[in-house]
């Protein structure tokens, strides 16, 4: 359900069960894997949302064969060609980054452009390390449009990551995988590791630990993938269950795995009531029922890997932070300057909309819990999805927030408002 004009989120206690849609994540990488062969590959709980939607037209249109089989994806792969237009990633970085990796490894000629908003963020850090690769990339002042101009000649097949960032790496193990070369990468930080598991799920013979990632052979055997509940979305609900008063929910099929599981471990060491329950593996990823009830909370500090783990989450554990006795301090979250909007400055929107201080540091915030309570301004969103749906979950306890739009949801979760409906008690 698209909405375009103003949305007002009202307040009360969150309980029942609920699901959440298939990763966002594993999702792009399920897809890319699954186009790699000519089995075919049927992909269950695809999330439905519009970032999902723009690798798949990607796909399509570099000839890969995908069709719709009930709620399901089955994907042919077939051979990859270059596409007569521009690759169309919409608000996809996931989309830009990654899919020049597949391309510089299938060595497929493209053209890679976005909306008003993607053109804006940085492209330069991938397409440095696929130059290494030996690609031919062309960028426009480090943004897009983008134009892939080949790969003549493989170079460089050990990659020292300068930021722990899974999409750039993500991008150099699609390279590998689509060009048949083995590949080593350091200097991750334990940045999310899907697309190392799909890999593993497939048969190759990859290994990582955290730091190093070594894609040894690309001999993959295809198998249908089951997406497990997308880590993120769940994360909303987390934290509103967290908040406020009288609430109790379970989250089922959600994914659980631990490079994405810094909001929980964030949000446990402010005092918070979250349980793990029927934790089993689906498609290599782990999944579990979430349990989680109302608690109080304390301050804390959140940084290093932690904040590696949960940067996409940073404005819930905000959120959270100003709910809890004292100041809690974030820091290694500098870039949150550069997703699909200046998110620091969205938490400090966010926070100021209940009436809390926040202190903006060098490369981190410091928030100062109190009492939320709504002040009745609108909320400026930027067309950010992350920031209208923690406007939501802030709304659960602190009083009614009206955000100035609220379509930028369906970028990764259309029915995230009827879901909140279903469980919430006003």
């Amino acid at each position: 359900m698209t909405q375009t004009s103003a949305r007002t989120f009202v307040p009360g206690s969150l309980r029942g069960e609920l699901a959440v849609p298939g990763d966002k994540s594993i999702s792009h990488r399920a897809l890319m894997l699954a186009a790699h062969g000519t089995s075919p590959v049927r992909i269950t709980n695809l999330n439905p949302g519009r970032d999902v939607r723009a690798t798949l037209e990607a796909l399509l249109a570099l000839g890969a064969v995908c069709a719709t089989d009930g709620g399901d994806i089955v994907v042919s792969g077939g051979r990859l060609r270059e596409s007569p237009a521009p690759l169309d990633c919409m608000n996809s970085g996931s989309t830009a980054r990654m899919m020049l990796g597949l391309c510089a490894g299938a060595n497929i000629r493209a053209r890679f452009d976005g909306d008003d908003s993607l053109r804006k963020r940085p492209m330069e850090p991938v397409a440095a390390q696929l130059r290494a690769f030996g690609a031919k990339i062309r960028t426009t002042d480090g943004r897009m449009p983008v134009e892939f101009l080949g790969t003549p000649e493989i170079q460089t097949t050990h990659f020292i990551l300068v930021s722990a960032s899974a999409q750039i790496k993500s991008a150099l193990l699609l390279a590998g995988l689509y060009a048949a070369t083995p590949i080593v990468i350091s200097g991750d930080r334990a940045s999310r590791d899907h697309t190392e598991r799909l890999l593993q799920y497939f048969g190759a013979d990859i290994s990582w630990d955290g730091k190093t990632i070594a894609l040894k052979s690309t001999a993959l055997t295809p198998r249908d993938i089951d997406v497990a509940g997308d880590a993120s979305a769940a994360a909303f609900f987390i934290t509103a269950a967290t908040i406020t008063p009288e609430s109790a929910i379970v989250i089922r099929n959600a994914g659980v795995n631990p490079t994405r599981t810094g909001l929980i471990d964030g949000l446990l060491a402010m005092g918070a009531a979250i349980e793990f329950r029927n934790t089993r593996t689906v498609s290599g990823e782990p999944v579990a029922d979430i349990a989680v009830r109302h608690a109080e909370l304390h301050a804390t500090t959140i940084g290093g890997e932690l904040a590696v783990r949960a940067i996409d989450e940073i404005p819930l554990l905000a959120v959270a932070a100003a709910f809890a006795q004292g100041s809690t301090k974030m820091t290694g979250i500098g870039d949150l300057r550069t997703k699909e909007s200046d998110r620091i400055a969205a938490i400090e929107r966010l926070l100021a909309a209940v009436g809390i201080a926040m202190e903006t540091l060098p490369n981190g915030i410091v928030v100062r819990g109190g009492a939320p309570q709504a002040t009745g301004r609108v909320l400026e969103t930027e067309h950010d999805h992350r920031t209208a749906m923690a406007a939501a979950v802030l709304a659960c306890a602190a009083g009614p927030i009206t955000i100035d739009r609220a379509d930028s949801i369906d970028v990764s979760f259309p029915a995230f408002i009827p879901t909140l409906q279903s469980v919430q008690r006003p």
